[in-house]
């Protein structure tokens, strides 16, 4: 039978509890039109749940469900949420502002299981609430960071990427969580044609189907003709000329003192960036509150707030939860357009 409920199923992670995941994921749970836009099933350890909920004096409660066995979603202005208890975290062994690479491990399991979800056409989408990625590491993922993790999961073989989402833009990576040494190393030909197919298919995705992409310069002023390095001349530009004659219309290279310049007011709707600081500083400081993190090119859709655990506010219950609204419509909106809600024997 066809399911008559057009939204898609969102998966939500509620991040790892030594910092601000439970709060600013309860504080999603708490708004009423989050319920409207998705079925939402949490993931992860009740303890957590009610233990952030009673703190923050918000009336909701878990329905415990199983894959295994036909349950009925929640309705909009219910009090219950879905939930499939993983029992993996005990409250009591939680330090806040502390890294846990114990902690780390269960958030890394808790993501696993989500993902196998997903890969199974139980859920559409993961959204979590914010990792410590050193935590996840030292427990004993090893990865360099979460999007390896998630490509590794989903046997993705190719190009894929980090895609920081703000209001006014997106970014997309010619490299990403490499010290800056390397990542001079690493801007080729191929990992630049990575990153701007990305760019067209991510915004596409996103509902810009002629969006307006440009692309940072290495070095500084450009490399200044050549004088402060030669890599927009040999590598960027070239790269760029052939994607163009292959229908993959970029702009520049732009020196990156200016392109986010032309961003901010409008002329673009995305820029290619060398490496991370590069994007990242203008992202943070442009839309801090509302940054959204997706891992780009997977058959999972993983989004996720830009920021951190923000160890220096947990606990204190002042934590914006305007970037983890902002991962979730885009969660519900890639989830939406990719049409995948089909429905299953065990959720309905």
């Amino acid at each position: 039978m066809i399911n008559p409920d057009p939204r898609p199923r969102i998966g939500l992670m509620l991040g790892d509890p030594t910092g601000i995941g439970p709060e600013v994921a309860l504080k999603l749970l708490d708004r009423p039109e989050t319920h409207q836009q998705a079925k939402i099933l949490v993931v992860g350890d009740r303890r957590i749940f009610n233990q952030a909920a009673q703190e923050l004096g918000i009336s909701l409660h878990p329905k415990l469900v199983s894959m295994e066995e036909p349950f009925e979603w929640p309705q909009p202005g219910s009090h219950e949420v879905a939930m499939i208890d993983l029992a993996n975290i005990d409250p009591s062994n939680v330090t806040r502002g502390k890294l846990d690479p114990q902690i780390g491990w269960r958030v890394g399991e808790t993501l696993k299981a989500m993902t196998d979800m997903a890969l199974n056409h139980q859920i559409d989408a993961v959204c979590f609430a914010p990792l410590n990625k050193a935590a996840i590491n030292r427990g004993g993922w090893q990865y360099l960071d979460e999007h390896a993790m998630f490509a590794d999961w989903n046997a993705h073989q190719g190009y894929y990427g980090e895609v920081n989402i703000i209001p006014m833009f997106c970014t997309f990576r010619v490299t990403s969580h490499v010290s800056l040494r390397k990542a001079v190393e690493m801007v080729t030909p191929e990992r630049i044609k990575g990153a701007v197919t990305l760019a067209h298919q991510v915004m596409q995705d996103l509902g810009f189907p002629t969006a307006r992409i440009g692309v940072a310069a290495l070095n500084p002023h450009g490399g200044e003709s050549g004088l402060f390095g030669d890599e927009e001349i040999t590598i960027i530009r070239p790269t760029l000329e052939k994607m163009k004659d292959s229908g993959l219309f970029t702009e520049g290279p732009y020196p990156s003192d200016t392109v986010f310049l032309k961003a901010k007011a409008g002329q673009l709707d995305a820029v290619v960036i060398m490496y991370h600081d590069q994007g990242q500083i203008a992202t943070k400081l442009l839309g801090f509150s509302e940054g959204v993190t997706l891992t780009g090119a997977l058959h999972t859709i993983y989004t996720t707030p830009s920021h951190g655990t923000a160890y220096d506010i947990v606990g204190q219950k002042k934590a914006n939860p305007g970037a983890m609204a902002k991962a979730f419509e885009v969660a519900v909106k890639l989830a939406s357009r990719r049409g995948n809600a089909a429905p299953t024997a065990q959720a309905h």
